[in-house]
């Protein structure tokens, strides 16, 4: 059926085979003149669980506004969320992932029941932001992503921390440089209020992206939670998403190839978070666009890095809202040749022409820096491969003076007992910590290891120990770390195969990742490896059966390969 019959056979009054419907809506607030409009839903991750999400009921009545205002009948629906800096370090890390996709499923389930027209979805944190867009690619319908905000930085003696700071913190206090109540301090004052976390970790890397995809409006990426800016973000969008379904533009005809490869350039610019990639992936997997590592690698090579900010920086996205914000970075890459300005977006317009009015990044600020003198020539998020990681792997070296390293693996089967190795001392400079079994199968759920990379740099052991898993790592991870190895252990990769005392090679500047064992005696390792046994149910054991590979995104609907057919 038509975009346009479905609207007509639901609101128009005189259609009487709708009379049902149209008695459980009036009960919820519709009148006569409602039916006659387009139902435009508006996707709320409000909760109070984490402080990125703890605002967004008032900007989802402010978005349900600007829908209002412009024609339609505005209906606030909510999804989940959950907080990786909370459960970080613990078991319930494992549901961090596998939320996106509880979330975009529920999205998914509610626009696809409720048959609404057109939609609104407000996220502030890591995985309901991807889990937003993933929803809107399968929806098929006019939607508008909108980011929920970065909070203030913190402040302690004149400086500014966040939550990274009280990771550190941790690590800090282990080995004695500082005391328990400054590191009460720190915990006091990391968190001043709503947002997602301050510095280019997952959560702003992933607002950039999708502004840079052309899914949300220009500057809602880097327009701070606790703003005029933030509310005027979110009457915007409730008017432009009523734009879209009369121009009749979807999302498959915004988020093309090109739109990816912008998103992944301004990824590389900004030195975003590694878990960028991961969800990339996933999202033009549901948008059913050809996007893979080998992309990331292409883009990598060319793209400089250029903001100075944290984790391996010194600014936060407050810092770059108030120097220019992210319109103003795309506008110096448009102007560089380094993105794709034909691309539409969500205004109706194209990225060039959204970009053509704005007036970029401030003349004397210095988050960032010039293109001809960048942080770094190519990108600091790295694909990796190697012996170790036949279908790839990922590092984030920005910021990073050591760049290689080739030393003995220390090889765990857990977070937690290569946490408890470090903090007990056991690892020294020239060591390789290995956690296996933590990827999208093993985990379940691909736990992020900000706890212990935390540690470490607070040890100060950031720069000479590496720290390799199929697992993830947060953005605010930093140090000589690599991630979502693949083939997982679970699955037999070869880093199941690893044991203590191996020696291995993590070199970015290669990109290469390398166990040096001989072909023999891993074959003979091979034949006595099985898989630890799972005993798994509801969501983690849904997950473990039904996820992919990380190199793929780790999504839970792979097309099924097809079928040849046989004549009998």
């Amino acid at each position: 059926m038509s975009k346009d019959l479905r609207i007509k056979s639901r609101h128009l009054s005189e259609d009487a085979i709708r009379v049902p419907n149209r008695a459980m809506l009036r009960a919820v607030g519709f009148t006569d003149e409602d039916f006659k409009k387009p139902m435009i839903g508006v996707a709320s991750t409000w909760s109070e669980v984490t402080p990125c999400n703890i605002h967004i009921d008032k900007l989802a009545v402010k978005a349900k506004e600007g829908v209002r205002e412009a024609g339609g009948a505005g209906m606030i629906f909510n999804t989940i969320t959950v907080s990786d800096g909370i459960s970080m370090g613990t078991s319930g890390m494992r549901y961090s992932l596998p939320s996106r996709d509880v979330i975009a499923d529920s999205i998914e389930t509610v626009v696809g029941a409720e048959n609404l027209d057109a939609y609104v979805a407000i996220g502030g944190c890591d995985k309901n932001m991807p889990g937003c867009l993933i929803a809107m690619a399968r929806s098929e319908v006019p939607s508008i992503f909108v980011y929920g905000g970065t909070i203030k930085p913190g402040k302690l003696d004149g400086k500014d921390i966040d939550i990274v700071s009280a990771f550190e913190g941790v690590g800090q206090y282990n080995k004695g440089d500082i005391g328990r109540e400054d590191l009460h301090k720190i915990e006091c004052n990391a968190c001043p209020g709503a947002g997602s976390c301050g510095g280019m970790y997952t959560a702003n890397t992933m607002a950039s992206a999708i502004e840079a995809l052309g899914m949300s409006l220009p500057g809602s990426s880097s327009n701070p939670a606790e703003s005029e800016f933030k509310m005027d973000d979110c009457y915007k969008a409730g008017e432009a998403v009523l734009k879209l379904l009369e121009a009749g533009i979807y999302p498959k005809d915004i988020m093309t190839k090109p739109a990816f490869e912008n998103a992944i350039t301004l990824v590389m610019a900004l030195g975003g978070s590694t878990n960028a990639i991961l969800h990339l992936l996933a999202i033009a997997n549901a948008m059913e666009v050809d996007v893979t590592l080998e992309d990331f690698g292409r883009i990598q090579k060319k793209v400089p890095h250029i903001a100075d900010l944290k984790p391996s920086g010194k600014y936060v996205m407050q810092d770059l809202h108030e120097a220019g914000g992210v319109p103003g970075v795309m506008k110096l890459l448009l102007e560089k040749g380094y993105l794709n300005g034909d691309c539409l977006t969500v205004t109706g317009k194209t990225l060039a022409e959204n970009l053509e009015d704005l007036e970029g990044l401030l003349p004397d600020q210095d988050v960032i820096v010039p293109v001809e003198k960048p942080l770094r020539h190519d990108g600091p998020l790295v694909v990796l491969k190697g012996n170790l990681a036949p279908d790839g792997a990922v590092a984030k070296v920005s910021g990073l003076k050591v760049t290689n390293l080739t030393g003995p693996a220390k090889v765990f089967d857990s977070e937690e007992d290569a946490t408890a190795a470090v903090m007990e001392g056991e690892i020294t400079a020239g060591d390789v910590i290995v956690i296996r079994y933590e990827g999208p199968k093993g985990g379940p759920g691909m736990p992020e290891m900000l706890s212990l990379s935390g540690i470490l740099v607070g040890k100060g052991l950031g720069e000479t120990v590496a720290l390799l898993t199929d697992g993830r790592f947060s953005g605010g991870t930093h140090g000589l770390v690599v991630g979502h190895i693949a083939p997982e252990a679970q699955t037999g990769g070869p880093i199941a195969l690893l044991k203590t005392g191996d020696l291995i090679t993590v070199d970015s500047e290669k990109r290469e990742l390398t166990m040096h064992v001989e072909e023999a005696e891993l074959a003979e390792r091979r034949a006595k490896w099985t898989a630890p046994q799972q005993r798994l149910r509801g969501v983690l054991g849904k997950y473990a059966r039904t996820v992919s590979c990380s190199s793929k995104g780790a999504v839970t609907d792979l097309p099924e390969p097809a079928k040849e057919h046989v004549k009998l």
